[in-house]
């Protein structure tokens, strides 16, 4: 492939976005966009490699001696929100917007790091060497997305992940886990004074996790957050539940991994407690990372994420930056994203 104009890559980038909009791509159905970018690939004669609805591609020049910078978006996206007042597979430009479903998370940000590995991709005397990967099923953090294909890449020495960040860099990912908990009470009678309820010592547990602050506190991110989202028990009005059900959503910091604050919550409370997953890790990169100095050398403001990507799933030290809006993300709001 002969090296291309800057000029030539963004207009093939919001050519190619366009055709991302046009073709859904809810999670777990990203076949057609996966087609799309395999077959943009090809056209440009760069080797494709596609496992599921995962595509990636290596530099022209790959060396294993050298390190390897992933860079790394989703082509998935979420269902359209009711509130859209335009058709979301439909993309439309005025005033220098793109409009459609995926535009701002995270087709922009994809196509622009596509641009970027293209107008690398030929150069002989790079230092490091380049991983693109376009994966599935980010938005549901699903497990034949980025995690599907990370055993067949190359060491990943450093990585970007691209999201609608407004080009703010973010150094620090909260991570996440969602507990599922049980409090054991005793059935009986609402009438007469027997039984154990098991909502009373759901209430004590729950209390408790409302009140309670980890004493570490990430530099970045602030404080761990546990926020009690769903709660069920009983079946009539004159039994006494022996069980009461539970959920807690847990955004843990780099202060602490998942599994230390689980065991922290388990310690500390009487209900069983068990994690849908611990996968989720908190993430962070050394404020001293020359990456990191790189962006603040070109004026970038960096900071600390509280939404979660697959930044999550990688080992090596990442950011997570792009074109686009957070605040948009998964609203009405969603369908647009600066082109000029």
């Amino acid at each position: 492939m002969a090296h291309e104009s800057v000029e030539l890559l963004i207009q093939e980038s919001v050519e190619l976005l366009k055709q991302l909009i046009a073709t859904p791509s809810l999670s777990k159905e990203e076949e057609g966009t996966a087609g799309i970018l395999q077959d943009f690939f090809a056209e440009k004669n760069v080797p494709v490699q596609r496992t599921k609805n995962n595509i990636w591609v290596l530099n022209k020049h790959f060396e294993k001696s050298k390190p390897t910078l992933l860079l790394n978006s989703h082509h998935d996206t979420v269902k359209p929100n009711s509130g859209y007042t335009r058709n979301p597979f439909i993309p439309v430009v005025e005033q220098g917007r793109l409009y459609g479903l995926g535009s701002n998370d995270a087709g922009g940000p994809l196509v622009a790091l596509i641009a970027a590995f293209l107008h690398f991709y030929d150069m002989p005397d790079l230092k490091f060497n380049l991983v693109l990967a376009a994966t599935a099923e980010e938005e549901i953090s699903g497990r034949n997305g980025l995690a599907k294909i990370l055993p067949a890449l190359p060491k990943i020495d450093l990585a970007i992940v691209g999201e609608p960040t407004s080009m703010q860099m973010a150094i620090a990912e909260k991570g996440l886990m969602v507990l599922d908990c049980i409090a054991h009470g005793k059935s009986g009678h609402a009438a007469r004074e027997e039984g154990e309820n098991a909502i009373y010592k759901a209430l004590q547990d729950i209390a408790w996790i409302r009140d309670y602050r980890f004493p570490q506190l990430s530099e970045t991110l602030g404080p761990v957050k546990m926020s009690v989202t769903i709660i069920k028990s009983g079946s009539q009005h004159n039994v006494i539940p022996a069980e009461c059900e539970f959920t807690v959503d847990v955004r843990t910091t780099d202060a602490y991994s998942n599994e230390e604050v689980l065991e922290i919550i388990r310690q500390n409370v009487h209900s069983d407690v068990k994690p849908r997953s611990t996968r989720l890790q908190p993430s962070s990169i050394p404020k001293k990372h020359f990456l990191v100095q790189a962006a603040q050398q070109l004026g970038i403001k960096t900071y600390g994420s509280p939404t979660l990507s697959d930044q999550a799933l990688l080992n090596a030290p990442s950011v997570k930056m792009g074109p686009g809006e957070s605040s948009r993300s998964h609203t009405k709001l969603l369908n647009k994203i600066l082109i000029q």
